[in-house]
Protein backbone atom coordinates (compact mmCIF):
# COMPACT_ATOMS: atom_id res chain seq x y z
CA UNK A 1 0.00 0.00 0.00
CA UNK A 2 1.54 3.34 -1.13
CA UNK A 3 2.29 5.83 2.20
CA UNK A 4 0.29 8.20 1.25
CA UNK A 5 -1.59 10.75 3.43
CA UNK A 6 -4.55 9.03 3.12
CA UNK A 7 -2.98 6.09 4.33
CA UNK A 8 -1.59 7.67 7.26
CA UNK A 9 -4.49 9.17 8.24
CA UNK A 10 -6.08 5.81 8.08
CA UNK A 11 -7.51 4.30 11.72
CA UNK A 12 -5.85 1.52 14.10
CA UNK A 13 -8.52 -0.57 14.80
CA UNK A 14 -8.38 -2.31 17.95
CA UNK A 15 -10.63 -5.56 19.25
CA UNK A 16 -11.60 -7.40 22.15
CA UNK A 17 -14.37 -9.51 23.74
CA UNK A 18 -16.08 -7.17 25.15
CA UNK A 19 -14.95 -3.58 26.83
CA UNK A 20 -12.02 -4.41 28.34
CA UNK A 21 -10.13 -3.86 25.27
CA UNK A 22 -10.65 -0.31 26.21
CA UNK A 23 -7.83 0.02 28.46
CA UNK A 24 -5.85 -0.56 25.63
CA UNK A 25 -7.29 1.44 22.96
CA UNK A 26 -7.26 4.20 25.90
CA UNK A 27 -3.54 4.30 25.96
CA UNK A 28 -2.60 4.33 22.49
CA UNK A 29 -5.10 7.22 22.48
CA UNK A 30 -2.72 8.75 24.97
CA UNK A 31 0.54 8.01 23.63
CA UNK A 32 -0.69 8.64 19.83
CA UNK A 33 -3.24 11.56 19.96
CA UNK A 34 -3.37 12.72 16.53
CA UNK A 35 -4.08 8.76 15.37
CA UNK A 36 -7.96 7.80 14.52
CA UNK A 37 -9.38 4.18 15.85
CA UNK A 38 -12.08 1.83 15.31
CA UNK A 39 -12.66 -0.50 18.44
CA UNK A 40 -14.78 -3.05 18.43
CA UNK A 41 -15.99 -4.84 21.69
CA UNK A 42 -17.71 -8.66 20.57
CA UNK A 43 -19.80 -8.38 23.19
CA UNK A 44 -22.39 -10.74 21.82
CA UNK A 45 -20.05 -13.73 22.19
CA UNK A 46 -17.93 -12.53 25.73
CA UNK A 47 -16.16 -14.16 27.36
CA UNK A 48 -13.64 -15.43 25.15
CA UNK A 49 -11.96 -16.91 28.06
CA UNK A 50 -13.60 -20.33 28.62
CA UNK A 51 -14.01 -21.22 24.85
CA UNK A 52 -11.62 -23.50 22.89
CA UNK A 53 -8.69 -21.75 21.26
CA UNK A 54 -9.51 -23.04 17.79
CA UNK A 55 -12.81 -21.53 18.01
CA UNK A 56 -11.59 -18.17 19.42
CA UNK A 57 -9.10 -18.57 16.53
CA UNK A 58 -12.14 -18.57 14.03
CA UNK A 59 -13.25 -14.95 15.72
CA UNK A 60 -9.93 -13.52 15.60
CA UNK A 61 -9.74 -14.19 11.70
CA UNK A 62 -13.48 -12.94 11.21
CA UNK A 63 -12.83 -9.57 13.28
CA UNK A 64 -9.75 -8.72 11.45
CA UNK A 65 -11.27 -9.34 8.32
CA UNK A 66 -13.94 -6.62 9.08
CA UNK A 67 -11.60 -4.03 10.37
CA UNK A 68 -9.66 -4.55 7.32
CA UNK A 69 -12.74 -3.94 5.25
CA UNK A 70 -13.18 -0.94 7.00
CA UNK A 71 -9.32 0.29 6.00
CA UNK A 72 -7.50 0.36 9.35
CA UNK A 73 -3.72 0.79 8.68
CA UNK A 74 -2.99 -1.67 11.44
CA UNK A 75 -4.43 -4.04 13.79
CA UNK A 76 -4.21 -4.52 17.74
CA UNK A 77 -5.59 -7.39 19.39
CA UNK A 78 -6.42 -5.61 22.48
CA UNK A 79 -7.45 -9.37 24.18
CA UNK A 80 -5.09 -11.92 25.41
CA UNK A 81 -7.27 -14.98 24.54
CA UNK A 82 -7.58 -13.95 21.40
CA UNK A 83 -3.89 -12.96 21.11
CA UNK A 84 -2.68 -16.53 22.34
CA UNK A 85 -5.65 -18.42 20.38
CA UNK A 86 -4.99 -16.15 17.13
CA UNK A 87 -2.36 -13.86 16.39
CA UNK A 88 0.14 -15.88 14.63
CA UNK A 89 -2.75 -16.90 12.17
CA UNK A 90 -3.57 -13.70 11.40
CA UNK A 91 -0.26 -12.32 11.15
CA UNK A 92 -0.17 -15.19 8.06
CA UNK A 93 -3.63 -14.26 6.75
CA UNK A 94 -3.64 -10.57 6.51
CA UNK A 95 -1.19 -7.46 4.62
CA UNK A 96 -2.03 -4.88 8.00
CA UNK A 97 0.52 -4.75 11.00
CA UNK A 98 -1.21 -7.12 13.42
CA UNK A 99 0.33 -7.08 17.18
CA UNK A 100 -1.28 -8.80 20.72
CA UNK A 101 -0.77 -7.70 24.03
CA UNK A 102 0.85 -11.06 25.12
CA UNK A 103 4.61 -10.52 24.42
CA UNK A 104 4.64 -6.46 25.08
CA UNK A 105 3.44 -7.45 29.04
CA UNK A 106 5.69 -10.31 28.93
CA UNK A 107 8.87 -8.25 27.98
CA UNK A 108 7.40 -5.56 30.55
CA UNK A 109 7.79 -7.81 33.22
CA UNK A 110 11.01 -9.64 32.47
CA UNK A 111 12.39 -5.45 32.63
CA UNK A 112 10.73 -5.20 36.19
CA UNK A 113 11.56 -8.23 37.89
CA UNK A 114 14.70 -8.22 39.76
CA UNK A 115 14.14 -11.56 41.72
CA UNK A 116 13.25 -13.99 38.11
CA UNK A 117 10.15 -14.62 39.83
CA UNK A 118 6.87 -13.68 37.70
CA UNK A 119 3.29 -14.18 38.57
CA UNK A 120 0.64 -14.43 35.70
CA UNK A 121 -3.09 -14.68 36.06
CA UNK A 122 -5.30 -14.93 33.05
CA UNK A 123 -8.21 -15.97 31.87
CA UNK A 124 -8.48 -20.32 31.29
CA UNK A 125 -7.81 -20.04 27.54
CA UNK A 126 -5.09 -17.58 27.98
CA UNK A 127 -3.23 -20.18 30.92
CA UNK A 128 -3.61 -22.79 29.12
CA UNK A 129 -2.12 -21.81 26.27
CA UNK A 130 1.05 -21.21 28.29
CA UNK A 131 1.70 -18.15 25.94
CA UNK A 132 2.86 -15.67 28.31
CA UNK A 133 5.41 -18.13 30.38
CA UNK A 134 6.58 -18.93 26.47
CA UNK A 135 6.90 -15.49 25.87
CA UNK A 136 8.64 -14.43 29.24
CA UNK A 137 10.81 -17.31 29.09
CA UNK A 138 11.66 -16.87 25.42
CA UNK A 139 13.03 -13.59 26.30
CA UNK A 140 14.94 -14.70 29.96
CA UNK A 141 14.90 -18.72 29.99
CA UNK A 142 16.05 -17.77 33.46
CA UNK A 143 12.94 -16.51 34.82
CA UNK A 144 10.49 -18.96 36.82
CA UNK A 145 7.09 -18.05 35.70
CA UNK A 146 4.03 -19.06 37.86
CA UNK A 147 0.58 -18.70 36.52
CA UNK A 148 -3.01 -19.21 37.46
CA UNK A 149 -6.34 -18.87 35.88
CA UNK A 150 -8.80 -15.90 37.34
CA UNK A 151 -11.73 -16.20 35.63
CA UNK A 152 -13.57 -14.23 38.40
CA UNK A 153 -11.71 -11.17 37.72
CA UNK A 154 -13.52 -10.74 34.82
CA UNK A 155 -16.67 -10.82 36.83
CA UNK A 156 -15.45 -8.68 39.53
CA UNK A 157 -14.69 -6.08 37.16
CA UNK A 158 -17.83 -5.79 35.10
CA UNK A 159 -20.00 -6.38 38.57
CA UNK A 160 -17.82 -3.00 40.06
CA UNK A 161 -18.68 -1.24 36.67
CA UNK A 162 -22.42 -1.95 37.00
CA UNK A 163 -22.09 -0.99 41.09
CA UNK A 164 -20.39 2.37 40.25
CA UNK A 165 -22.89 5.35 40.73
CA UNK A 166 -22.93 8.47 38.95
CA UNK A 167 -21.02 10.11 35.99
CA UNK A 168 -18.21 9.03 34.07
CA UNK A 169 -15.73 8.23 37.30
CA UNK A 170 -11.60 8.60 37.61
CA UNK A 171 -10.13 5.45 37.66
CA UNK A 172 -8.37 5.81 40.94
CA UNK A 173 -12.19 6.65 42.64
CA UNK A 174 -13.51 3.86 40.79
CA UNK A 175 -11.17 1.54 42.24
CA UNK A 176 -11.02 2.49 45.73
CA UNK A 177 -14.95 2.94 46.21
CA UNK A 178 -15.86 -0.18 44.35
CA UNK A 179 -13.41 -2.82 43.89
CA UNK A 180 -12.34 -2.67 47.58
CA UNK A 181 -15.13 -4.84 48.93
CA UNK A 182 -14.69 -7.59 51.24
CA UNK A 183 -16.57 -10.29 49.18
CA UNK A 184 -14.50 -9.47 46.71
CA UNK A 185 -11.15 -8.84 48.83
CA UNK A 186 -11.66 -12.67 49.16
CA UNK A 187 -12.11 -13.98 45.94
CA UNK A 188 -8.70 -12.01 45.38
CA UNK A 189 -7.07 -13.78 48.75
CA UNK A 190 -8.20 -17.16 47.00
CA UNK A 191 -6.67 -16.34 43.94
CA UNK A 192 -3.50 -14.64 44.86
CA UNK A 193 -2.19 -15.81 48.49
CA UNK A 194 -0.17 -19.08 46.67
CA UNK A 195 0.99 -16.46 44.08
CA UNK A 196 2.58 -14.34 46.90
CA UNK A 197 3.52 -17.45 48.52
CA UNK A 198 5.75 -18.16 45.91
CA UNK A 199 7.95 -15.10 46.51
CA UNK A 200 7.17 -13.55 42.96
CA UNK A 201 8.53 -9.37 43.01
CA UNK A 202 6.10 -9.17 39.18
CA UNK A 203 2.70 -10.08 38.67
CA UNK A 204 0.94 -9.38 34.94
CA UNK A 205 -2.49 -8.84 34.71
CA UNK A 206 -3.20 -10.97 32.03
CA UNK A 207 -6.67 -9.89 30.53
CA UNK A 208 -7.67 -6.66 29.82
CA UNK A 209 -10.34 -6.08 32.47
CA UNK A 210 -7.43 -6.74 35.25
CA UNK A 211 -6.10 -3.16 35.35
CA UNK A 212 -9.67 -1.89 36.59
CA UNK A 213 -8.89 -4.16 39.68
CA UNK A 214 -5.21 -2.86 40.36
CA UNK A 215 -6.31 -1.78 43.66
CA UNK A 216 -7.98 -5.03 44.78
CA UNK A 217 -4.71 -7.07 43.59
CA UNK A 218 -2.02 -4.75 44.61
CA UNK A 219 -3.72 -4.42 48.29
CA UNK A 220 -3.74 -8.62 48.01
CA UNK A 221 -0.19 -9.01 46.63
CA UNK A 222 1.93 -5.98 48.68
CA UNK A 223 3.22 -2.88 47.11
CA UNK A 224 6.66 -4.79 46.60
CA UNK A 225 4.93 -7.03 43.80
CA UNK A 226 5.21 -5.21 40.40
CA UNK A 227 1.53 -5.36 38.43
CA UNK A 228 2.40 -5.36 34.89
CA UNK A 229 -0.23 -4.16 32.13
CA UNK A 230 0.40 -4.88 28.93
CA UNK A 231 -1.82 -1.53 27.98
CA UNK A 232 0.94 0.71 27.83
CA UNK A 233 3.66 -1.63 26.39
CA UNK A 234 1.00 -2.32 23.41
CA UNK A 235 0.84 1.60 22.81
CA UNK A 236 4.44 1.86 22.66
CA UNK A 237 4.89 -0.71 20.00
CA UNK A 238 1.96 0.57 17.86
CA UNK A 239 4.01 4.02 17.92
CA UNK A 240 7.33 2.29 17.22
CA UNK A 241 5.71 0.21 14.23
CA UNK A 242 3.96 3.03 12.74
CA UNK A 243 7.02 5.02 13.26
CA UNK A 244 9.24 2.91 11.20
CA UNK A 245 6.95 2.78 8.98
CA UNK A 246 6.94 6.19 8.41
CA UNK A 247 3.01 5.46 8.52
CA UNK A 248 2.26 8.36 11.63
CA UNK A 249 -1.16 10.28 11.29
CA UNK A 250 0.41 13.64 9.61
CA UNK A 251 0.10 16.45 11.96
CA UNK A 252 -2.85 18.44 10.63
CA UNK A 253 -5.26 14.87 10.95
CA UNK A 254 -7.89 15.31 12.40
CA UNK A 255 -8.44 12.17 14.51
CA UNK A 256 -11.35 10.25 15.02
CA UNK A 257 -13.07 7.63 17.64
CA UNK A 258 -15.36 5.24 16.39
CA UNK A 259 -17.05 2.55 18.83
CA UNK A 260 -18.32 -0.48 17.71
CA UNK A 261 -20.10 -4.20 19.63
CA UNK A 262 -21.36 -7.06 18.50
CA UNK A 263 -23.89 -6.76 21.19
CA UNK A 264 -27.53 -5.72 21.54
CA UNK A 265 -27.16 -3.55 24.38
CA UNK A 266 -25.58 -0.16 23.13
CA UNK A 267 -26.39 1.80 26.04
CA UNK A 268 -24.83 -0.60 28.33
CA UNK A 269 -21.51 -1.06 26.13
CA UNK A 270 -21.30 3.02 26.05
CA UNK A 271 -21.63 3.28 29.87
CA UNK A 272 -18.90 0.48 30.73
CA UNK A 273 -16.85 1.96 28.00
CA UNK A 274 -16.82 5.82 29.17
CA UNK A 275 -16.07 4.58 32.92
CA UNK A 276 -12.97 2.34 31.55
CA UNK A 277 -11.96 5.26 28.49
CA UNK A 278 -12.65 7.94 30.93
CA UNK A 279 -15.03 9.58 28.59
CA UNK A 280 -17.83 9.59 27.12
CA UNK A 281 -18.31 6.81 24.08
CA UNK A 282 -20.63 8.81 21.47
CA UNK A 283 -22.33 6.96 18.76
CA UNK A 284 -21.60 3.26 19.92
CA UNK A 285 -22.32 1.31 16.45
CA UNK A 286 -24.21 -2.34 16.54
CA UNK A 287 -22.80 -4.52 13.83
CA UNK A 288 -23.44 -7.65 12.38
CA UNK A 289 -20.11 -9.54 11.83
CA UNK A 290 -20.25 -11.42 8.26
CA UNK A 291 -19.47 -15.51 8.24
CA UNK A 292 -15.82 -16.11 8.50
CA UNK A 293 -15.48 -17.51 5.26
CA UNK A 294 -17.56 -14.69 3.36
CA UNK A 295 -15.26 -12.48 5.03
CA UNK A 296 -12.11 -14.19 3.86
CA UNK A 297 -13.15 -15.21 0.47
CA UNK A 298 -11.99 -11.88 -1.56
CA UNK A 299 -8.77 -11.62 0.85
CA UNK A 300 -5.68 -12.33 -1.82
CA UNK A 301 -3.20 -14.14 0.52
CA UNK A 302 -0.21 -12.03 1.71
Amino acid sequence: MENTDAYNSAPIGVFDSGFGGLTVAREIAKALPGESIIYLGDSARCPYGPRDLTEVDGFVQQICAWLVSQGVKMIVIACNTATAAGLVHAQQTFSVPIIGVVEPGARAAVHATRNRRVGVIATKGTIESGAYAHAIRNIDAGITVFSTATPRFVEIAERGIRMAEGPVEDYTSLASKVYVRPAFQEIAKEYLEPLRRCGIDTLVLGCTHYPLLKALIGAVVGREVTLISSAKEAARDVRAILGRKGALAPGDAVPTRRFCTTGSNLEEFASFGGRVFRSPLEGVEHIELPRCDDALKDLQPV
